[in-house]
């Protein structure tokens, strides 16, 4: 049977749906209608499934710039799934969550931000009781991290807009190597920001400093996704090394530069 000789019964749908519908039968001949129909709406069904994941999803991230941007993605697709199904406050609860997101995200990113470093003594009280506050959160990016002050040349505060975002504790190595002990940033800080500043608009101050190189060691994927997008690079596979300038030895190896008497 041919469709487009047949009137199609009238079925109580939102207009779009059954416009959708009537043009997805008359492009289909030889299907039963009543199976189009029930393939379009398990389709809806999907897209709302899929939303409602998404939302779910968002709402299990610390950091509050990757809710924003999951939370808008979920919120779009269920305001179009309830225009789709002419579910209208679906709509619009869900295209206000959008206009929220989106103006939260455009704040949090036009937003100037001031970063401090502030470097405190290594047996300094403050620093001895944030590692025990956040000792489980720290043992899951360095498994086995034992705090051991006499190790320590620099401890510092990593202050964002005058707030504690995170700690770096380090150590001088070689004359030229800082070794990176632990840099811990908290949960509601970790967007690549406090890294930066320490790894990229420190990086003059630590050339100065005398330092050719920054190692570091990471025993979790995730730490290692966060060292290898700052330009750290592998070197085995719990080692990573940042490269600051040329080492003494390449230095004085250049060709046209005299060894000092």
């Amino acid at each position: 049977m041919d469709y487009r000789q047949v009137k199609l019964p009238v079925i109580h749908l939102p207009i779009l749906r059954q416009i959708k519908m009537c043009t997805f039968v008359l492009s289909a001949p030889g299907q039963d209608f009543f199976t189009v129909l029930v393939m379009e709406t398990d389709f809806l069904h999907w897209i709302g499934y899929a939303a409602s994941v998404i939302i779910a999803v968002s709402m299990t991230m610390s950091s509050i710039v990757k809710f924003r941007m999951i939370n808008l993605a979920g919120a779009a697709i269920f305001c179009v799934y309830g225009i789709l199904i002419g579910a209208i406050p679906v709509a619009v609860l869900n295209g206000f969550i959008v206009l929220v997101d989106i103006y939260y995200l455009v704040n949090i990113f036009s937003q100037k931000e001031v970063f401090e470093k502030m470097r405190v003594r290594n047996d300094n009280k403050y620093i001895k009781r944030f590692l025990e506050f956040y000792h489980d959160d720290i043992q899951r990016f360095s498994p086995g991290f034992e705090h051991k002050p006499e190790l320590n040349t620099y401890s510092f505060l990593i202050l964002r807009n005058m707030a504690v975002a995170g700690i770096l504790l380090a150590r001088r190595e070689q004359g030229e190597i800082l070794h990176i002990l632990l840099d811990y940033v908290k949960a509601e800080y970790r967007d690549f920001k406090n890294g930066k500043f320490i790894f990229h608009r420190l990086k003059d101050e630590m050339i100065r400093d005398g330092f050719t190189r920054v190692v570091t060691q990471s025993h979790t994927p995730r730490h290692k996704k966060y060292l290898k997008k700052l330009g750290f690079k592998q070197v085995n596979d719990i080692q990573f090394e940042l490269r600051l300038s040329a080492s003494r030895s390449e230095q004085a190896s250049k060709p046209g530069r005299k060894d000092p008497q």
